[in-house]
């Protein structure tokens, strides 16, 4: 009787330090689950949910961009996507990999599958705000930006890195230029199965992303991106995100067609001005449109903290070179908190109707 794609473990596979049979594997995940800490029960549930002869993972989605929801995604697709980005990093076998983002999404459930599937040497640690440990090297690791944010000083750690879960801004791309990890910004959701696109964040940077081998692009009629990928998903995913595309294999993201600001007549991108901010605001922030009587819309900026001098702030931004007059907000709204969604990203929605 034929196992299923998923059961094939690569036989160089190790998990900290240890390596499994798949039986061992199952007596591993039974033994995560009933430990006191959560980023290893999490661990233990995937383990018995991936050697389980079901074929799909149910997986929640990050509700960055609505609401969170559970969807299904075939095993088989995931040792898809494991593949892909094995290829396209040429990651090799033996080769060290660190898990230090949490199960609970998919981005750290796929950490695990390529080290099961590529036959990687995986250390999984709990996942926090700065996870590297001394004295550890690893060939490859995915990251949110704000753990690269605070891992800088030790980024030599690794060799490729790869970031997502939210866009890296100009100001951590600043602090990447003279790193010598190599890193690289994801493009990908839960339904694509993590990243189906990359671009070098450093080390002659990149503004375009570039598909994975097996990804073919389109825009439908509103610019917004069409993802073909049958390897990994069953049918088109069709985005709400705004796209240049330029040639077959590449993209440039400009930003959400759910989050154009109409202000008088002129559209605003919030997160390409979030852009041109980002060195200029130490706080978390975002940019909005709120209803306004004569524009339509007006821009507005949100910060997150204790409120400091407004026209201060506006001053600084008017007097930025890259900033349309547009471009500068109209009103600064300072928030102590921001709302985030189950896997810490910015609720925008949330975090606005606390202010209007």
């Amino acid at each position: 009787m034929n196992h299923p794609i998923w059961h094939n473990i690569h036989p160089d596979f190790r998990f900290n330090g240890a390596s499994y049979t798949n039986d061992e594997l199952i007596a591993l995940g039974k033994e995560l689950v009933n430990t006191d800490e959560a980023y290893q029960v999490h661990i233990g549930q995937f383990l018995l949910d991936w050697l389980s002869d079901k074929s799909i993972v149910e997986v929640s989605t990050s509700g960055s961009t609505g609401t969170p929801k559970i969807i299904e995604l075939r095993k088989e697709h995931m040792v898809n996507s494991a593949l892909a980005t094995g290829a396209y990093f040429q990651l090799e076998p033996r080769q060290k990999a660190l898990l230090c983002l949490p199960l609970t999404g998919i981005a750290g459930k796929m950490m695990l599958i390529r080290a099961m599937v590529l036959g990687l040497h995986l250390d999984a640690v709990e996942p926090s705000s700065k996870p590297l440990q001394e004295n550890k090297t690893y060939d490859f690791a995915a990251m949110v930006p704000l753990q690269v944010q605070n891992s800088i000083d030790q980024l030599s750690q690794i060799r490729k890195l790869i970031i997502g879960g939210a866009p890296v801004d100009t100001k951590l791309r600043y602090i990447l230029r003279d790193s010598s990890v190599e890193a690289f910004e994801t493009y990908g959701m839960t339904e694509t199965i993590t990243h189906i696109a990359v671009k070098k964040t450093n080390h002659k940077p990149s503004e375009y992303f570039e598909t994975l081998s097996g990804v073919t692009i389109q825009t439908d009629d509103r610019g917004c991106l069409v993802i073909d990928a049958p390897k990994i998903s069953d049918a088109e995913v069709v985005t709400n995100d705004l796209v240049e595309i330029n040639g077959e294999n590449q993209f440039k993201w400009l930003g959400r067609y759910d989050s154009i600001i109409n202000s008088g007549g002129i559209k605003l991108f919030p997160e390409k001005i979030e852009e041109k901010l980002a060195p200029l605001i130490r706080e978390r922030f975002f940019l909005a449109g709120l209803p306004d009587e004569t524009l339509g819309q007006k821009l507005v900026l949100v910060v997150e903290g204790e409120p400091y001098n407004e026209q201060d702030l506006l001053q600084s931004i008017k007097s930025l070179p890259s900033i349309s007059k547009y471009e500068v907000p109209k009103q600064v709204y300072f928030v102590k908190t921001f709302t985030e969604t189950a896997t810490q990203k910015i609720n925008r929605t949330k975090t606005l109707e606390r202010i209007t």
